[in-house]
């Protein structure tokens, strides 16, 4: 008796139950676990930016582990100098917080007084305990604690660069060895290293473009504590679509409460806020990365939700970046590239110079 072939099509919803059921295991694991991956997620990215200052000394005519040194002892001075200068400036904030919310206080009672002048039924002694600065001041030891948290965090992260950058100096020779036809592993991983390491290293010099106009703009309009909004819009700007609006909010209060500020110096800012992050965000970041590298908006907002549940705040900085991973990976093997494609902006057919290496190569072949 001859048994019927399996038809393909009766497996599909099997096969779409099991890829469901797989993927609901692996986003539990890494919620439970993200305590321990998100440092390193953190030292992973960190070191592919890191990989770019390395293989430029190299080329220089520097050995390896020469320029991992020095990479590491330059990268690890000017860090600490940010950190130093960063911790001053945060300090002066503590010191001066009182005062602004002994400020802000005023002004939402100013407010609420206002509203309940037109005759709206507003308990402003309610909503005056409500807002004491005594109880909004509560939250200040909690933050000192997540900073000391951070540090040790920092620490950890720190390590774990400085063991990733001397792991890499052989990668390529323990997959040779691994492997039994490392070849086609090989090119795929150059490629996606390469990408990933665009990405990266674009995204970040953005991000530093758009704290140090940020620190200028703070500074030509009189905001206090400059470098720490420059430091803070460097790091949201890794946040899509909400991060720099989030950023733009404790400067633009500071203005509006402050006593050389007011309200046309706070819309001033917030214009300066606006046109950073259009012009860098949405005109020359493009244009650096090509619409290859690109996201659409759906998918850009659907991570930051996705990965800020799993992750936390980390999740939310590495949104896009954990995505762009993800898209790039799946961008790099011939099965898993349509599901790249649907992650991208749909912009119409991709140029020449967007395309994957692997790409561009079968078409010149075929022509």
């Amino acid at each position: 008796m001859v048994r019927p072939k399996d038809d393909p099509q009766s497996s599909i919803p099997l096969n779409l139950t099991l890829a469901l059921a797989a993927l609901v295991v692996i986003v539990a694991g890494m919620r439970a676990g993200s305590s321990l991956l998100v440092p390193l997620l953190l030292s992973l990215f960190i070191a592919v930016v890191c990989t770019a200052p390395v293989h430029w000394l190299h080329r220089l005519g520097l050995s390896l582990r020469l320029s991992v040194w020095l990479t590491l002892i330059v990268i690890g001075g000017l860090l600490s100098l940010l950190g130093l200068l960063l911790v001053n400036s945060f300090g002066t904030f503590i010191d001066a917080l009182p005062g602004i919310e002994q400020k802000l206080y005023q002004y939402y009672l100013g407010i609420l007084d206002r509203l309940a002048a037109l005759g709206l039924a507003i308990d402003t002694e309610r909503l005056a305990e409500l807002l004491d600065a005594e109880q909004l001041g509560g939250w200040i030891p909690a933050l000192i604690g997540q900073v000391g948290n951070l540090m040790m965090q920092s620490v950890v992260v720190a390590l774990l660069v400085m063991f990733l950058l001397f792991e890499t100096l052989n990668f390529r020779d323990k997959v040779s060895r691994a492997l039994a036809n490392p070849a086609p592993s090989l090119r795929r991983f150059s490629e996606f290293s390469l990408t990933l390491k665009r990405y990266l290293a674009v995204k970040t010099l953005i991000s530093l473009a758009t704290g140090a106009l940020i620190w200028l703009a703070c500074r030509l309009v009189g905001v206090e504590f400059p470098l720490l909004w420059a430091v803070l819009a460097f790091a949201l700007n890794y946040i899509p679509n909400i991060g720099s609006a989030i950023a733009a909010i404790p400067p633009v209060l500071l203005l509006l409460v402050s006593p050389d500020g007011g309200l046309v110096k706070a819309v001033v800012l917030s214009g300066a806020y606006l046109g950073v992050n259009f012009v860098l965000g949405n005109l020359v970041e493009p244009r650096v990365m090509g619409r290859a590298l690109g996201l659409s908006t759906f998918v850009a907002f659907l991570s930051l939700v996705v990965w800020g549940w799993i992750f936390g705040v980390v999740g939310m900085l590495l949104s896009v970046v954990l995505t762009m991973t993800l898209k790039i990976a799946l961008d790099s093997h011939p099965q898993t590239r349509w599901i790249a494609h649907l992650l991208g902006p749909g912009n119409g057919p991709l140029e020449a110079a967007d395309r994957p290496p692997s790409e561009r190569v079968e078409r010149e072949e075929d022509a």
